[in-house]
């Protein structure tokens, strides 16, 4: 009989489930097993991952009760949103009350809720710094996880909650890569000034995640922040110019501007950026490069990133839509 402790995976598909998935998966003498979680164990991606050996299960995140069977017999379980797909905090507020009280039922001994900040505990919504969006947030894709936090500490489950950074990933699937500007040259635009943004490989959270796990007890209970580099919005431009071997720059827009642009969710990432910009110290100080590479010794930076991924980066593409986290 196969002793090795199962951890459950939700979005087992995806960015930050799916690297956990593969830590997993490689460690073949590390004591644990995947159980993969996922809307639909027939995609390309599922079917992969039982090849690799993880036992894939159909799940509902909107349904408490096919958590709690999904949940079942499972040591660990890393729970986690997906807001872009519906732009609704209200529904990741409900789906991660259905997880807590899944683990809950389940007995599960230890949670990783991959969690933001509720910016509304520095810039409240009466505050005019920002504008205030559907009625309530400032930050919506960041504030309904945060205010999703008490749904874990208010069952009592053992969790701890993950702070993740801006996936370098956006450069190739989102459309925050490189644009040719009028004057033909390739530009990168944030809306950070000269303040540092937190950024990380998505598939490091996973390995992040999985050393969370194997360390136990000891961060349960703990808020703990991850990142690969904080860099400039010129720090990364030059990083680029030298991977790609073509110049680039970086363009600083204000945060209004940004809100402007007109893709879907522009207004939420205008004020997830200003907000970054404008609590830097903070916000940087809760993702420790020491800490992430002490649990996580092989995190990439964003120059050995770029180096393995250099070639996925679209330059000619007008697309804007992005993704934050």
């Amino acid at each position: 009989m196969d002793e090795k402790k199962i951890i459950a995976v939700v979005g087992a598909t995806g960015a930050q489930g799916g690297g956990l998935c593969r830590a997993i998966l490689k460690d073949r003498d590390g004591g644990f097993r995947v159980r993969a979680l996922t809307r639909n164990p027939e995609s390309v991606k599922s079917k992969e991952l039982e090849k690799q050996g993880a036992e894939v299960v159909r799940v509902d995140v909107d349904d408490a009760e096919s958590l709690k069977e999904a949940f079942h017999g499972a040591h660990g379980a890393f729970c986690v949103t997906f807001f872009w797909e519906h732009f609704s905090p209200g529904k990741e507020v409900a789906e991660a009350n259905n997880m807590a009280v899944a683990a809950k039922n389940a007995g599960v001994k230890h949670v990783i809720w991959s969690t933001l900040e509720d910016t509304r505990n520095w810039v409240p919504p009466g505050d005019s710094r920002m504008p205030t969006l559907q009625g309530k947030y400032k930050v919506p894709h960041f504030d309904g996880k945060g205010e999703a936090n008490r749904a874990f500490t208010e069952l009592g489950v053992p969790t701890t909650f993950l702070l993740t950074s801006f996936y370098w990933e956006n450069l190739i699937y989102f459309g925050m890569g490189p644009k040719k500007g009028e004057d033909g040259n390739l530009y990168i635009t944030l809306p950070m000034g000269d303040r540092k943004l937190p950024g990380i490989a998505a598939d490091d959270i996973g390995k992040c995640a999985y050393a969370i796990f194997r360390r136990g007890r000891e961060f349960i209970g703990k808020t703990v922040g991850i990142a690969g580099d904080h860099l400039t919005g010129n720090q990364m431009a030059a990083a680029l110019t030298k991977a790609l071997g073509q110049s680039v720059r970086y363009n600083e827009v204000s945060p209004e501007t940004y809100r402007g642009f007109g893709f879907p969710g522009a207004d939420d990432l205008g004020n997830m950026f200003q907000f970054k910009r404008d609590f830097e110290e903070y916000f940087c100080g809760a993702r420790s490069l020491g800490f992430s590479r002490s649990i996580n010794p092989a995190m990439h930076t964003f120059e050995a990133w770029l180096s393995e991924n250099k070639g996925r980066i679209p330059l000619e593409t007008d697309a804007r839509q992005a993704s934050g986290e």
